[in-house]
């Protein structure tokens, strides 16, 4: 027999013993295929002067157009400032604070504060962003909100701040919203992964000398980072799709250059100025950004030796 047929013989045995693992993922494939790859033909919008009236069979091509309209608004480059900055600043502080958050409950050995702490951060994210949103404008209102009050009972303000109107701190508060939403939950994989520590290790480091700070530096931070590096991976490739539910629930007219992101700047040409191909280019000019941000960060992660997710 020759080496071609003993690998085909092989590869078909493995098939044979998989098969049923392979008609499981049947369903799951194909859902990704319709969901995910099918509605990819609408971007054929984008280069049409699509109008409903028509359809895309009979809407007239307009080549790049759409494209070169959108690189040469203003308006893009500032919805495009606000998406990158926003995103950044979110997942910056959700990566350290979620690894940090870990390795502090990970310390913790009274079982009960452990378990109340978890479940006290996890709650935020199971609320909607509309209850999220009303609970940050009820906190920060002029209007007899806790921030405001605590501030006038410390002396610190004359008069009530008007947080949500002022346009430079926008950021900052939807970041800590966004923090306080999903921390907890992120916190989940990186427990996961410190739970399966070896013990001896960490008694290991205790007898000789080893305090509880060097104990987490040593050991548990080095084994948090081959999955934190993937995890990053992954998040970076939603740093321009940072949605729309926060900021439009958060922002109003007095914030809205700071508040305005791409796919809020979409929706808007899409649906109240009815150029359905002007947004389609800008969504298109976002999944090609994100992609290459994912092979670009896979690529430097295997360059330094934390091993590639794709």
């Amino acid at each position: 027999m020759t080496l071609a047929a003993m690998l085909r013989s092989k590869r078909a045995a493995k098939w044979r013993r998989q098969r049923q693992l392979l008609l499981m993922t049947l369903p799951l494939a194909a859902m990704v295929v319709v969901f995910q790859y099918v509605p990819l033909w609408g971007w054929l919008m984008a280069f049409q002067q699509y109008s409903v009236a028509k359809g895309m069979a009979g809407s007239p091509f307009v080549g790049l157009d759409k494209f070169a309209a959108l690189f040469a608004d203003d308006k893009f480059y500032l919805v495009l400032r606000n998406t990158l900055v926003m995103s950044a600043l979110n997942l910056t502080t959700g990566f350290f604070g979620a690894i940090a958050l870990a390795l502090l409950m990970n310390e913790v050995r009274v079982g009960l504060f452990k378990r109340t702490i978890q479940t006290i951060t996890y709650i935020p994210h199971f609320v909607s962003w509309v209850v999220i949103a009303n609970i940050v404008s009820m906190f920060l209102s002029p209007d007899g909100g806790t921030l405001n009050e605590m501030l006038a009972k410390f002396g610190l303000v004359d008069k009530p701040v008007y947080f949500l109107s002022r346009e430079h701190w926008f950021w900052f508060i939807h970041t800590a919203a966004s923090l306080w939403k999903e921390l907890g939950w992120s916190t989940i994989i990186y427990l996961a992964v410190l739970a399966g520590v070896n013990p001896e290790q960490y008694e290991a480091a205790e007898v000789d000398g080893a305090g509880r700070f060097r104990r987490m530096w040593h050991i548990s931070v080095p084994s948090l980072l081959p999955t934190a590096f993937i995890l990053l991976t992954l998040s970076l490739g939603w740093l321009i799709q940072s949605g729309y539910e926060s900021q439009f629930l958060l922002g109003n007219s007095m914030v809205v250059d700071y508040s305005e992101v791409l796919d809020l700047y979409a929706l808007r040409y899409s649906l109240q100025i009815g150029d359905y191909s002007y947004g389609v280019a800008i969504s298109m000019f976002k999944s090609c950004v994100s992609i290459a941000l994912v092979l670009s960060v896979n690529f430097l992660a295997g360059r330094f030796g934390q091993g590639r997710v794709i």
